[in-house]
């Protein structure tokens, strides 16, 4: 007979905060009955999320990955974003082996270097810094040609901003005199993480084979030409910049995202032999270089490799005999367990997991609930089992629906909570 257990429960209400300003603020204005509830009748108290108190540089913006690192390991947790930061800053970011040695690679076999990522300085995914560092190191190494895949934001950043990120890095472009923008694409093709393949399709058609649905003169005509339709920077539909630009045997790939959820789906399309996502058609094999370690059974080379963090909060828990569970829907179940466990990818002894698929819909605005009963009765279920001596659980509706910008379903986002 199975001994009950007085279960412990972890709720992480993502994308939830505080403000005293009403305005556009969806949970000021929601209807929180039980958030209300718990507020009056228990101590509560507000930390910090952003900057240096969760290893982040200065006055940057937090987001979830970071939170759930910071939570799982129970101490500041030094992020990517940071340490590369600071290697720019300090020079190392230009020797860096893994990036020269691909370099060199291009440079020794006539191969052309071709450099994606996401565009902005929204600093969750990426960081603009970081593909303006890439240039001058191609141009420090003689590079004869470069190419930039743009992906653009609008979700992290202001959803119509785009064309000052893309003028700045073309006034980078001429100053060092290196570079050309051969593609522009909304994140939302490039850097889906819910195996919505045909979006990715449309990435790796327009990276690999030089393949868009339009043909603009210039980066900031393509988004001219996507605001003209109706779009924003998210949601940019892929453009050929001048000519088709196609990668050939070979050639060097560099992926600019230091951030790992959102960057597997379009890695694994363009390095993995097996690959059964959509039909590539012949595939192109490339020298693929990520800036940090998407996934350890990838084993591409990274330009900066995980760090391991001992004893965080899963692994403890582990050593101690106790049993946990982590349940989540799709778009927050890395959070819950990959990045809560410190980037350990399996599971540790004692710990299982549950995963509720996500709502299939072009954009979660148009479904605000997600899957938040389907997720609610199960974990319901886990609790009255007593079977846990730790459930943590992530609603992932205001985080997902607040980056639509729609108040509207964002507040229906936080009633369904």
């Amino acid at each position: 007979m199975i001994a009950k257990k007085q279960t412990k429960l972890l709720i992480i209400l993502d994308g939830w905060g505080h403000s005293d300003v009403v305005e556009n603020n969806a949970i000021a204005q929601a209807k929180t009955p039980v958030w209300d509830q718990f507020n009056e009748d228990f101590p509560h108290s507000l930390i910090s999320t952003s900057g240096k108190e969760v290893g982040l540089p200065g006055e940057q913006m937090g987001n979830s990955e970071v939170g759930h690192l910071n939570l799982g390991a129970g101490r500041v947790v030094k992020q990517d974003f940071t340490r590369i930061h600071n290697e720019i800053k300090n020079g190392d970011f230009l020797r860096n082996p893994i990036l020269k040695n691909s370099l060199e690679y291009a440079n020794d076999n006539n191969k052309a270097v071709h450099i994606m990522g996401l565009l902005s300085d929204g600093g969750v995914h990426s960081h603009e810094e970081q593909i303006h560092a890439m240039l001058e190191m191609t141009k420090k190494h003689e590079c004869k040609e470069v190419y930039l895949h743009i992906f653009v934001d609008g979700r992290d950043c202001a959803q119509k901003s785009a064309k000052k990120y893309i003028q700045t890095l073309e006034d980078k472009i001429s100053e060092i005199g290196i570079g050309e923008i051969a593609s522009v694409i909304g994140r939302y093709f490039s850097m889906d993480r819910d195996n919505r393949w045909a979006r990715v399709r449309c990435a790796y058609e327009l990276i690999a084979k030089g393949k868009g649905k339009f043909l603009a003169q210039s980066a900031v005509d393509a988004i001219d030409m996507a605001y003209e339709r109706g779009e924003t920077d998210e949601f940019v539909q892929s453009t050929v910049i001048k000519a088709p630009t196609k990668i050939k045997k070979g050639d060097v790939l560099i992926f600019m995202n230091y951030r790992a959820d959102r960057a597997r789906q379009i890695t694994q399309a363009f390095f993995d032999e097996n690959f059964q996502g959509f039909s590539r058609g012949t595939f192109v094999p490339t020298q693929f270089v990520c800036l940090t370690e998407y996934k350890k059974d990838f084993n591409l080379p990274a330009a900066y490799p995980s760090t391991k963090l001992n004893n965080v909060l899963g692994k403890y828990l582990s050593n101690l005999g106790m049993t946990q569970l982590r349940i989540a829907e799709t778009e927050k179940y890395a959070h819950v367990t990959f990045f809560l466990n410190g980037g350990v990818e399996s599971p540790f002894y004692g710990e299982d997991r549950v995963l509720i698929p996500s709502p299939d819909v072009a954009t979660y605005d148009l479904k605000p609930e997600m899957s938040a009963f389907e997720l609610t009765d199960e974990l319901v279920e886990h609790i009255e089992s007593q079977k846990y001596d730790l459930i943590i659980c992530n609603f992932a509706n205001t985080d997902m629906v607040g980056h639509s910008g729609k108040l509207d379903a964002a507040i229906k986002a936080v009633e369904a909570v």
